[in-house]
């Protein structure tokens, strides 16, 4: 059964497998203790910081081992800031980080600091002058991925990095889903990744914080890991995420021109094979594995499920998860379709074989979805079009709103319009996406008794 979602964690490398393995029966002991099996604990840690400093292009007292990635990214951020404290509590952030970059944000909030979201592009990159502008006199710390987790679009780093060190401000990446494939350029000050989506073990992240940048870990004091993180070191697997990233790294630049071809494979071949498809994220500067594409008229998660009992496993951004039922904030914030998103992943070693029977299956899942769901096969004009409709989708969820308003658009001449009654969020974002796809106007959105009330005027 391919899988196909790297992004999330990508399969145990071999590599991995192997040092962990063998280090299960050497690193066991406690490394601060000065005994023979201290001390040879203590080596394998050494060693595996120094090869995951040299990977990340920094020096192995500046980088520590996390229990996760996403505690790097809370470690980074709160020290960060508890350590430049004296020139504010301002934090500038991109409106496509992960999630766990935005909870930090939100924590700050709450505690009475502020942020400041830099919206992005169509294609989810930030302008990095723009990025400059929201840095301001109290701004204690600045973040911005190396690449998006949902698009994989890849973020101007190295000129935006350059910004913030011009206005004396530290600049923290996120670099998880990067690192496998290259070091992040440019003057960073904080980097945070994970292991395990480079195919190292789960529960080991990374963490580097360059000399001269002042940091100041937050919570009681703990004598590992220069204090900023606590806890007895889980060795074994240290040694295995650091042995993998040496590994994954060595193929990185053959694997990477392999796996672009086959995504490009794809890119070309949804929109010829399903219609109604938009490829979102930089067509160059992205990720060399990932794609993502949202099909009108279909419900992302549905699909999902569908292409996974059709043997493939793929994750969706759609707008209608089965928890939150809100929209994917990376979506959001490009302007894009967030309904019926779905996103692939290849993790090394895919096959052409594994792509061409995804591409096989694809078109009619796509169509069994849009046909349980009524999805409008196209819309054809009306022999009597009326001036104006008004569509009810109230209590209605995604993509219900958009089939609806596809289905009666050829109702009203050109130049007419149709009112969208809705009360989902993710109409307000998933109707101008499809004016953009059909070559319509959306006319804007106005106040209703119950939800809003979103207008579109048909030009073809």
């Amino acid at each position: 059964m391919p899988y196909f979602d790297a992004a999330s964690s990508a399969p145990l490398h071999p590599v991995a497998r192997q040092a962990l393995l063998a280090s299960l029966d050497e690193g066991w002991a406690d490394p601060a203790r000065l005994y023979r099996e201290g001390r040879r604990a203590a080596l394998l840690l050494d060693a595996a910081r120094e090869a995951a400093a040299e990977a990340v292009g920094c020096r192995p007292d500046e980088l520590v081992f996390t229990s996760s990635g996403t505690g790097a990214v809370h470690s980074a951020v709160s020290g960060a800031l508890s350590g430049r404290r004296r020139v504010g509590r301002h934090l500038v952030v991109s409106a496509v980080e992960h999630s766990s970059v935005l909870h930090a944000a939100a924590s700050l909030e709450a505690s009475g600091g502020t942020f400041t979201e830099v919206p992005v592009g169509r294609t989810g990159a930030v302008d990095p002058s723009a990025y400059g502008q929201s840095l301001r006199a109290d701004t204690a710390l600045a973040c911005l991925q190396s690449a998006n987790h949902e698009v994989g679009t890849e973020q101007p780093v190295a000129e935006t990095a350059e910004i913030c060190a011009d206005a004396g401000v530290p600049l923290l990446v996120d670099a998880a889903q990067s690192l496998g494939w290259g070091p992040v350029p440019g003057r960073w000050s904080l980097l945070a990744a994970s292991a395990h989506k480079w195919g190292g073990p789960a529960g080991v992240g990374l963490l580097a914080v360059r000399k001269g940048v002042r940091f100041a870990p937050r919570g009681p004091a703990d004598e590992r890991e220069s204090g900023r993180a606590a806890g007895f070191e889980n060795i074994p697997a240290i040694v295995a995420a650091a042995a993998s990233l040496r590994a994954v790294r060595a193929e990185a630049a053959a694997e990477a021109v392999r796996l672009r071809a086959l995504v490009d494979r794809i890119r070309a071949a949804v929109g010829n094979l399903v219609p109604d498809v938009e490829v979102v994220g930089d067509p160059e500067r992205r990720l060399p594995h990932l794609v993502t594409f949202s099909c009108l008229y279909v419900d992302g998660e549905t699909l999902l499920h569908e292409l996974d009992r059709a043997g493939f496993s793929v994750s969706s951004g759609s707008s209608c998860t089965s928890s939150t039922l809100t929209p994917s904030h990376v979506l959001k914030a490009m302007g894009v379709l967030t309904e019926g998103n779905i996103r692939v992943s290849l993790p090394s070693g895919t096959t052409q074989e594994d792509v061409d029977g995804f591409l096989g299956v694809l078109p009619g899942v796509v169509a069994e979805v849009r046909q349980r769901l009524g999805a409008p096969v196209s819309a054809a004009p009306s022999p009597t079009p009326r001036a104006s409709l008004v569509v009810d989708a109230l209590g209605r969820r995604c993509p219900i709103p958009v089939i609806e308003l596809a289905k009666v658009i050829g109702e009203v001449p050109v130049g007419g319009t149709v009112t969208v009654l809705s009360d989902d969020e993710a109409a307000r974002l998933d109707i101008p996406a499809w004016c953009t796809m059909r070559e319509q106007e959306y006319v804007g959105e106005e106040e209703a008794e119950h939800g809003s009330a979103y207008v579109v005027r048909r030009l073809l």
